[in-house]
């Protein structure tokens, strides 16, 4: 089986999951609980993606300045601050310890 099998493999599998979105019933998603799970599937996933993005590279796992940037961007959120403050403190903390010479 070559790659290009398994990438339309992949495509098709990827178009019947979302189509099967569509067919579920619309009382199933007026559940309270449904929802409050959808939610809290979606923070999760968003959240693992952030950490997995920020000590991988490649498949190796390294700690640089994004995970000093994240450390930041988390710190300015628990302070409450706004979104586009919240991505320039991690910027600017990601900037700094490059200058201080962490890869």
């Amino acid at each position: 089986m070559t790659l290009w099998f398994w990438i339309v493999v992949a495509c098709v599998v990827g178009f019947l999951t979302k189509l099967l979105g569509y067919l579920v019933p619309k009382k199933w998603l007026a559940n309270p609980r449904v929802a409050r799970v959808a939610g809290t599937l979606t923070i999760g996933l968003l959240a693992s993606l952030t950490v997995a993005n920020t000590v991988a590279t490649g498949q190796l796992l390294v700690l640089d300045a994004r995970l000093g940037a994240l450390v930041a961007a988390a710190v300015a959120l628990w302070l409450k601050a706004p979104f586009l403050v919240v991505v320039i403190v991690g910027a600017a903390a990601a900037a700094g310890l490059r200058l201080l010479g962490l890869p």
